[in-house]
């Protein structure tokens, strides 16, 4: 047996994931796509582990390429195969190409995830492309199975995506896919049918592939934040903030805020500020709960504070949450309305650089 540790090496390799929404979006063919242009610039490539499922077009893009052959196991009366770590490692390729990132390897292989096999290889220097589909993600377990209502077992730590080098989505539309699928260039015939009618349902498409948009929108928003100096503001993705108070009115604003937020496809929060030298009365007490209600129905964050200084409370929640939009509204007798007179807008504004501020106008009487 190898010691990897023999491996490692001052400089870690690179590593880029390609993620999309579903299997035939087309991972693997981007991913071997750019190997080939890699390899004609001169780079050293090998494929360290291929899963074509069959598909021809996949197979064929393959060709011209190294592949370094799996190890052999024996299990009980079946011989399997795995991808063979200590094989690349004795190769010392440049680059190398490992498919489906989120497989358990079969026990007693050494280590139990096929991405931890990648994390040795990329700490002996070598680059690594590698393919994922974005309901392996260990944070959307959960919001995956109540979108399809399939319990996706093989996943990968959050982490894995977010200490990749770059992230690339591979995407199409949920009809281009339906299309692949009802041509056979996905699964095998007799599997068609099924998955059109369970995992590959056109609404369930639709919502992995915003799932997929956004987790690689986030993941390239953070590396900007990362980069951004210190006091400048990078916000990729729209995200609402709405302020709501003890007025009634405050359900409407409310209301209007999520539609927006609905619009830009932008997350939503909504933030009360509450005066700790003063007691809410029993109404005010409810409509605030109807309020905290209402924003999970509408898949909200609800924050409540305590603070005299409401301006910069807001301007506190603006920046932790990254807002992008901040909504206020002003009524006949409500609290906003107060603190709206003077200079409240003036000091809203200057406290919200780089935030677009929306004044809402609600009807009196509505709730």
């Amino acid at each position: 047996m190898i010691n990897n540790a023999t491996y490692l090496t001052s400089r870690r390799g690179k590593h880029k994931i390609f993620i999309g929404m579903a299997p035939g979006v087309g991972k693997t063919f981007k991913m071997l796509e750019e190997a080939h242009l890699l390899k004609q610039e001169g780079i050293d490539v090998a494929i360290g582990l291929l899963e074509t499922h069959g598909r021809k077009e996949t197979a064929e893009k393959a060709e011209g390429l190294e592949i370094i052959p799996r190890k052999e196991m024996i299990r009980g009366e079946k011989s399997l195969t795995e991808m063979d770590v200590n094989a690349i490692l004795n190769r010392q390729p440049q680059l190398v190409l490992v498919d489906e990132l989120a497989h358990t390897n079969i026990p007693g292989d050494g280590r139990e995830k096929r991405y931890q096999d990648v994390e040795a290889i990329l700490d002996a220097g070598i680059d690594v492309y590698s393919t994922v589909n974005i309901q392996h993600l260990e944070s959307l377990n959960d919001i995956v199975a109540r979108i399809t209502g399939v319990v996706v077992r093989e996943r990968i730590p959050d982490r894995v995506l977010d200490e990749a080098d770059e992230v690339v989505v591979v995407d199409v539309t949920p009809e281009t896919l339906e299309e692949r699928l009802r041509e056979g260039k996905i699964y095998a015939p007799h599997k068609i049918q099924q998955a059109l009618t369970h995992f590959f349902q056109r609404r369930h498409l639709v919502a992995l592939r915003e799932l997929a948009l956004r987790e690689v929108a986030d993941n390239l928003e953070e590396m900007a934040i990362a980069t951004t100096p210190a006091g400048e503001v990078c916000n990729i993705q729209e995200r609402v903030l709405v302020c709501v108070s003890t007025y009634p009115n405050s359900l409407q604003l409310l209301r209007r805020g999520a539609r927006l937020a609905s619009y830009m496809n932008a997350p939503l929060f909504v933030v009360f500020v509450a005066n700790p030298d003063r007691f809410l009365t029993r109404a005010e007490t409810l409509h605030i709960e109807n309020c905290e209600r209402l924003t999970g129905e509408f898949e909200g964050k609800f924050i409540r504070l305590d603070r005299v200084d409401v301006v910069k409370a807001i301007a506190q929640v603006a920046t932790q949450y990254r807002a992008t939009q901040v909504v206020v509204g002003t009524t006949g007798r409500s609290r906003w309305q107060l603190l709206l007179q003077g200079s409240f807008i003036e000091k809203l504004m200057r406290s919200l650089a780089n935030i677009d501020l929306h004044v809402i106008a609600t009807d009196r009487d509505k709730s």
